[in-house]
């Protein structure tokens, strides 16, 4: 064998083309997105056009530009291309972001004109959809147990075996192409086709039907005089994204919305989050009508139940007592007693004064001072345990 026989060369190519760049570009805007999305979801979640829409609107939030990476030269040095000596160290500078001090490097410091480029920004429209799949992979139930089996079943289809006869609809393409590059490998050639009946393989599945434990969550919210259109709408928030996540998330949970000033009252999920009413405050009045449907409706061998309760806590202080009597009962049938009070300036509140002795893990608070709060109590009483 000749010396030039014996060589063996290897050939290697970069993928440069177009549609390879642009593939990648969309990776990254897909990326910078989910980015933005997540570190906006506080101000997201309280966006009033998506509140107040019914979750119909598309918002925008902005992410920087996609500008490709380039070097930028220290414009702080008075030497700059082709001067000098060419002496530069590993570790040198080659360029830093502008600091606070320095004027007219960066666009927005609001003093002056600058003279350099800024950052470009641009607007991404982001449909609920990607915001509530954010939102809700962070949120779960808590303590959610497995009650009395009634007549609450989940079905699924569960892929338990592979053939070589079935239907059409059943094929199963990836097994079926890996049997036919086989097959032609043998033969001498690594391709898929031709295939032939032998190569095909066919999903068979078993209906598994799975008992699913029920839940209900009892929506109470204060409506009286002293909730403002900040309160209100605080609290219609948080039970929009509540409402959205339950429903979502779980096939067999139930919501009932309960509406209060001195009076309470079941309404319904129209009512609640469109109707104002006026009048002073019994919290207690949520309460005593929250026992009165777990007795009629909702036995707690069978529910894993969930009061949750929004106020400005602006409550009459001779029935502070007798709420925290009923809240201690509700505990005792509940998973999770939640507590959210929209106190914005920071005011003393007679009735999260008494709460914050409350002594059980079941039971939750929150202040909301600001309306990305919002997120954050959701959070809170919606916490994911990592398992």
């Amino acid at each position: 064998m000749s010396e030039n026989q014996d060589k063996r060369f290897v050939i290697s190519q970069e993928n440069w083309s177009l549609h390879r760049k642009g593939y990648q570009d969309q990776q990254r805007h897909m990326e910078k997105v989910k980015d933005a999305i997540k570190n906006n979801l506080p101000d997201l979640i309280s966006e009033e056009s998506i509140v107040m829409s019914n979750g119909r609107e598309v918002i925008k939030i902005p992410i920087r530009s996609l500008d490709e990476y380039k070097i930028r030269y220290n414009y702080d040095k008075s030497k700059h291309v082709g001067q000098g000596q060419g002496d530069s160290q590993v570790g040198d500078v080659v360029a830093r972001a502008p600091s606070q001090g320095d004027k007219g490097k960066s666009a927005g410091n609001g003093k002056e004109a600058g003279d350099k480029p800024g950052e470009d920004y641009y607007e991404a429209e982001v449909s609920l959809e990607e915001i509530e799949s954010a939102l809700f992979k962070e949120l779960e139930l808590p303590n959610l147990k497995e009650k009395e089996v009634a007549d609450i079943t989940t079905e699924k289809i569960e892929f338990n075996d592979i053939r070589k006869k079935g239907l059409m609809g059943n094929i199963d393409k990836k097994r079926t192409i890996l049997n036919a590059i086989k097959r032609n490998a043998i033969k001498g050639k690594a391709d898929i086709a031709p295939i032939h009946n032998d190569d095909l393989r066919f999903k068979t599945w078993d209906e598994v039907t799975n008992p699913e434990s029920k839940a209900v969550v009892l929506a109470m919210m204060d409506t009286s005089a002293s909730m403002g259109n900040f309160e209100k709408y605080c609290a219609r928030s948080f039970f929009f994204w509540m409402t959205r996540f339950l429903r979502s998330k779980y096939e067999t949970v139930e919501i009932e919305f309960i509406a209060h000033h001195t009076e309470a009252k079941v309404v319904s999920e129209e009512d609640f989050f469109s109707k104002g009413e006026s009048g002073g405050t019994l919290c207690s009045s949520a309460y005593i009508k929250a026992l009165e449907l777990i007795k009629q409706k909702y036995n707690p061998t069978r529910y894993n139940i969930y009061p949750v309760h929004f106020s400005d806590g602006e409550n009459m202080s001779t029935d502070n007592e007798k709420c925290m009597k009923l809240v201690q009962e509700l505990m005792k049938v509940s998973s999770m007693f939640g507590y959210g009070e929209v106190n914005q300036h920071n005011r003393f509140s007679t009735l999260m004064y008494n709460y914050k002795k409350i002594e059980d893990q079941k039971f939750r608070h929150y202040i909301l001072r600001h309306k990305s709060d919002v997120y954050e109590a959701l959070k809170s009483f919606f916490q994911k345990v990592e398992s």
